[in-house]
């Protein structure tokens, strides 16, 4: 007589889990978007002048160093997909309408990309010198960068 060992349902495999995953991407994309808007916020408020320095031109100068780039796409990106993420956890725990949550779950994701898209193109594509006037403040610093 033989006996068979029931595997527990707990411990069968069921495939890619996309459940654990977000939740898993929630608990790593919190941690490191802590250091990285605190980062931001350090050296945006607290180095050189603080926030009377804060204008155009920090900006600029900010968006003409790769490092800085990487660091607000990144920002950016984990922001958008976090709060994204967040967002399709309440709507698939308020919204009983099949439809509906479905539409709403694809118009969070849409509106997502679209705005990570149009974000990252404004950082890797900024030109201070784009559109000056020579009646404009910058001017001067534009023709002497040669733009």
């Amino acid at each position: 007589m033989t006996t068979q060992t029931a595997v527990p349902a707990s411990r069968r495999w069921r495939g890619f889990n996309l459940e654990k995953w977000g939740w898993l991407f929630m608990r790593g994309s919190g941690v490191l978007l802590v250091v990285l808007i605190f980062g931001h916020l350090f050296v945006n408020l607290m180095l050189g002048q603080g926030i009377h320095a804060l204008d155009f031109g920090f900006v600029a100068g900010k968006f003409a160093n790769p490092f800085w780039q990487w660091w607000d796409v990144l920002m950016l990106w984990l922001a958008l997909i976090h709060g994204a993420n967040g967002m399709r956890t309440i709507v698939n725990d308020y919204v009983t309408n099949a439809k509906a949550r479905t539409a709403l779950v694809w118009a969070l994701g849409l509106a997502a990309a679209l705005l990570i898209i149009l974000g990252t193109l404004v950082v890797f594509t900024f030109d201070p010198c784009g559109g000056v006037f020579e009646d404009g403040a910058l001017w001067e610093t534009c023709q002497a960068l040669g733009k």
